[in-house]
């Protein structure tokens, strides 16, 4: 960890969080290692307050890091440039970086690519330093073959291929049909991205030779309109957005040969219009998971590259929702089939539908496989996350232990494993022979000059596991303090992880005055089957009540130590809307809201994820009635409690028509309420000046309204 500056010791946290991207900067991370398990290759910023990601190598046996890419060298006095389309794309993976972001390389990671600057580069990872090659517009999502000699990547809804040393850029499959305006080849279509964790577009052969490519028209969709009405002259810009309950943008998937044959892969897409998952090992043909809009149903098909047919290999069903986990279906040694599955409550491993990792033991992503077995990260216990080998005969071993959130990779016995703990801010990144760790990649994170101090506990009869934060010099019974619960609160994300950087900002929050309560809720990953399940159809009932319970069980656990009476909540996107939900339906209990982004109206949001939650708005409106807040303001009677709602006006995922419409049904049903619109911010609003002064306004509405 990188000791703090002149300039960070003097300003304020929210500055800092914001300048280190919530301290994220400085970490290693896109960790790739060659297939000889000799390098690590990684990016990572040159300090914990630089943006501008290089490209590095750590070489195993030497244990000696080296610098191969600087952006900075590569681009002089210029300052980078970003098309629309990767700033949507970053958007979507929540990439606020720049510099070198991404990278990918050959099988033998004798070569790297990547785009800056809307070019593309390649680099000699022997020697360092990177080549500009040609290239036609603005470059998406280069990607070497596995072979080194192709470099494909997306441009202006194309998908081209270029020599590695520079030779014939061409395109491979260009825009076509009726609508080729909003036809695509090559990237992920919104909900792919946005919601299913599934970034890309194309899919190399591991011959090199051929690939399989996305093409989604999004003439289905309809359009919206993004407006900046801080500036009148602007016009709106056009948005194709797939709002719950109409059409999504038409995929299809196409195999395509470096030599010019293309074949489109088969499935009946009426009945499984979602393509979720692709998948191209050396140990089978190509692999291709499709869904159903209800997402009860996913089949994984078979394709044969030699006579284009298409054949079923598992079929998954469940009479709620068929999860999505990254990594699987593939297939492994052998031409087993892995997949990941529900079975006695449990996500685990599936070979040739067999489950084969321990019950209890929940399955979060598979890393990868070897002629040894599958290397995954899973929990038993909800706040930590491990690395864990599961031999093909069932038998589970821990890579990691102790409490702890874990990521890592490995290739041909070398691994990679980021440590975050609660005893300290900075992960640790070890590198490991076997079983033997050999070195240590350096984490140049930035100091936020404290650990926050973090008590963990079981809330309700759900064992709802929640973190409690008091003021750093806090002494217990010495004062009672107001409470500020602090969730996202919504299905498939958590936030009560034993990992301090998770809680810098409620700790921040903590020490203006208050006591902070993060709860994770029934909805959360690594529950179980039923319990990830129990917010369908009913988003406003389950998850307010398990912040209730927290709240209950907080003040039972530190009844000398907070105050019920003054109970306030905060949150972003889900948790926004958590928040506006608790003071609109519980305003015996919730006192104060700040409400960031929040989705107030499901019709408004995205088909995947709204529809796998509540259900098709058509087949199921009274559903969706039950859960929006606009019906809330209208005919809820109660107490008037403060609240204010933040949204960015650029926001293309929960657009600010969601605010707009809240304060328009509280304005109408009579109720007071502050907006703060932000202009030119998206969902992410990541500007030191808009976070800082953000978070100091809130901290003055809640210190305001709480009595403190």
């Amino acid at each position: 960890m990188s000791a703090p500056d002149d300039f960070t010791a003097q300003i304020s946290f929210p500055r800092l969080s914001a300048r280190t991207q919530r301290f994220t900067l400085g970490v290693p991370r896109n960790v790739r290692i060659s297939g000889d398990g000799t390098r690590v290759h990684f990016v990572r910023t040159p300090s914990g307050t630089s943006r501008t990601g290089c490209l590095w190598e750590y070489d195993v046996a030497t244990r000696q890091e080296r610098l191969l890419v600087d952006p900075r060298e590569l681009l002089g006095d210029a300052d980078e440039e970003l098309s629309a389309q990767e700033r949507a794309r970053r958007e979507r993976s929540r990439e606020s970086g720049g510099g070198i972001v991404g990278f990918a390389t050959d099988d033998a990671a004798r070569l790297a690519t990547f785009a800056l600057s809307g070019r593309l580069w390649v680099s000699d990872l022997s020697t360092g330093g990177a080549t500009a090659l040609p290239s036609v517009g603005s470059v998406i999502d280069p990607r070497l073959d596995p072979t080194g000699r192709h470099v494909v990547y997306a441009s202006g809804g194309a998908l081209r291929v270029i020599g590695a040393d520079g030779a014939l850029d061409h395109a491979l499959v260009e825009p076509d049909g009726e609508n080729s305006d909003d036809v695509v080849w090559g990237q992920a279509e919104f909900v792919a991205a946005e919601e299913m964790e599934r970034y890309n577009g194309f899919w190399w052969a591991p011959d090199g030779r051929s690939l399989l490519v996305e093409r989604y028209d999004n003439s289905p969709v309809a359009i919206w309109h993004l407006a900046d009405p801080s500036d009148p002259t602007a016009p709106p810009v056009p948005n194709r957005y797939p709002a719950a309950g109409t059409a999504n943008a038409d995929v299809t998937l196409w195999h395509v040969g470096l030599d010019g044959h293309r074949a489109i892969v088969n499935w009946n897409r009426d009945v499984h219009p979602y393509l979720t998952r692709v998948s191209w090992t050396s140990h089978g043909p190509p692999l291709v998971q499709v869904m159903s809009r209800d997402q009860r149903r996913a089949e994984v098909l078979a394709f044969d590259v030699d006579d284009a047919a298409t054949r079923v290999v598992r079929t998954q069903t469940d009479d709620v929702w068929v999860d999505l986990v990254v990594g699987v279906p593939a297939y492994g040694p052998g031409g087993r089939l892995v997949t990941c599955e529900d079975s006695d409550d449990t996500k685990r491993v599936v070979v040739d539908g067999t489950p084969i990792s321990p019950v209890g033991l929940h399955v979060r992503g598979v890393l990868g496989t070897d002629d040894t077995g599958v290397l995954v990260s899973a929990s038993v216990e909800p706040t930590e996350v491990h690395i864990i080998h599961v031999s093909w005969d069932g038998e589970a071993s821990e890579l990691t232990d102790g409490p702890g959130v874990n990521s890592g990779s490995a290739s041909a016995g070398t691994s990679v494993i980021t440590r975050s703990g609660l005893d300290a801010t900075a992960a640790t990144v070890t590198v490991w022979d076997g079983d033997v760790e050999v070195g240590e990649i350096a984490n140049l994170v930035a100091d936020p000059g404290f650990v926050p101090s973090t008590r963990l506990l079981r809330a309700g009869e759900h064992d709802v596991r929640t973190a409690v934060l008091f003021p750093r010099g806090h002494v217990p019974g010495s004062s009672r303090l107001p409470v500020l619960m602090d969730p996202y609160g919504g299905p498939h994300a958590q936030r009560v992880l034993a990992s301090a950087r998770a809680f810098l900002q409620p700790q921040w929050l903590a020490d203006q005055g208050f006591c902070v309560v993060v709860a994770d809720g029934r909805g959360t990953p690594a529950r179980g089957h039923d319990w990830e399940r129990a917010v369908r159809d009913n988003f406003a009932g389950v998850t307010l009540m398990d912040q209730v319970d927290a709240l209950d069980a907080v003040a039972a656990a530190y009844p000398d130590d907070v105050d019920t009476d003054r109970v306030g909540i905060t949150g972003w996107s889900y948790g926004g809307y958590l928040a506006a939900l608790a003071v609109l339906r519980r305003p015996d209990v919730f006192h104060a809201a700040v409400a960031g982004a929040p989705v107030t109206e499901m019709r408004l949001y995205d088909t995947f994820y709204t529809e796998r939650y509540l259900g098709h708005p058509d087949e199921q409106p009274a559903v969706y009635d039950a859960n929006s807040l606009l019906v809330d303001a209208e005919t809820i009677d109660g107490v008037n409690r403060p609240l204010m709602i933040i949204h960015g006006m650029a926001d293309d995922n929960v657009v600010v028509a969601h605010t707009l419409r809240l304060s328009s049904a509280l304005l109408a049903a009579g109720r007071p309420h502050h907006v703060l619109p932000l202009t030119g911010v998206t969902h992410m609003a990541s500007q030191e000046v808009v976070a800082e002064n953000l978070a100091l306004l809130q901290v003055d509405f809640l210190r305001q309204y709480l009595r403190l």
